[in-house]
């Protein structure tokens, strides 16, 4: 982290952050998490920082990340320091996954998505889909296919943590300030198995967004995660990763989405109206606001 924003974080107390994926255009759901955000930070007299998560080379595009930057000030904000890029930080990830495996608490899983589909009927349901949980191959079968070049992912193991630390886990929690999908508040007792053996690293995409994002919080020194209501049960894994990781845990506010008039909430894949496109029919940043309900 450069000089300039680490003395500009320490000195604050209130420290949020917008950290979108440059893999497609803003809609009206990131402009409410980042105005909500930002005007946050204004309210309590704190610090806004931008961070792109772009980690996923394969889809991740400059144009994108521009146009990121032009809607935000089109908007009239303004974030402090340089923009942190999680693509120039692979090395802090790999230092961190090195730990966990040094512990015993990951294996390399070679079941394809596919596979674990075909199976979930027979497993527990997690907030993201099925909650799958494995274990390591024997190590000659493990060898044979790494050999052949077999493609892995590194799975945080539920049996090993469970292991070597039920007490911890037994009292661990984070703290809401607004609400999860199911009006939870206050601290929020931890639950590991909602996601089953929780993927921290892929070949296609390299490190998984859970660790990336909680790395990246802890050096960022956020003082509060303000994001959607879909990603609230994140939070218990976030928070398992601060306990192993010893990173500091921030409060957590969890915002309700913005849907659209079908009651479906705005997405990339289903090409949600982008605020370029608003831009470009003369809809003004005060009319977004009011859209969003700011």
């Amino acid at each position: 982290m450069p000089d300039s924003h680490k003395a500009l974080t320490m000195s604050a107390k209130f420290i949020t952050r917008f950290a979108p994926s440059p893999t497609g255009y803003l809609h009206l759901g990131h402009a409410f998490s980042a105005l909500l955000a930002f005007n946050m930070a204004k309210k309590f007299g704190g610090v806004f920082i931008l961070r792109m998560e772009d980690i996923d080379q394969t889809r991740c595009r400059p144009e994108f990340e521009q146009a990121i930057y032009e809607d935000l000030h089109w908007l009239g904000m303004k974030w402090a320091g340089p923009v942190m890029r999680q693509s120039t930080r692979l090395s802090f990830y790999q230092k961190a996954l090195d730990k966990l495996q040094s512990r015993g608490l990951l294996y390399r899983c070679f079941k394809t998505r596919k596979e674990i589909a075909a199976s979930s009927k027979d497993l527990p349901l997690g907030p993201d889909g099925p909650a799958y949980k494995g274990a390591p191959l024997p190590a000659k079968e493990e060898a044979a296919k790494l050999k052949a070049g077999q493609a892995f992912a590194w799975r945080l193991s539920s049996h090993a943590l469970q292991a070597q630390y039920e007490k911890d886990l037994s009292g661990l929690s984070f703290h809401e300030t607004n609400s999860g999908p199911a009006g939870e508040k206050g601290d929020i007792p931890v639950d590991p198995s909602l996601f089953g053996d929780i993927v921290l690293a892929r070949k296609d995409t390299g490190i998984a967004y859970h660790l990336a994002c909680t790395l990246d919080d802890a050096a960022q020194n956020i003082s509060h995660v303000i994001r959607g209501q879909d990603l609230f049960y994140a939070s218990h894994i976030h928070r398992v990763l601060q306990m192993l990781l010893d990173l500091p845990t921030p409060q957590y506010h969890h915002h309700h989405l913005i849907t659209d008039a079908q009651g479906r909430k705005f997405s990339k894949r289903d090409q949600s109206k982008t605020l370029q496109s608003l831009r470009a029919e003369g809809v003004t940043p005060r009319q977004v606001r009011k859209m969003v309900g700011l």
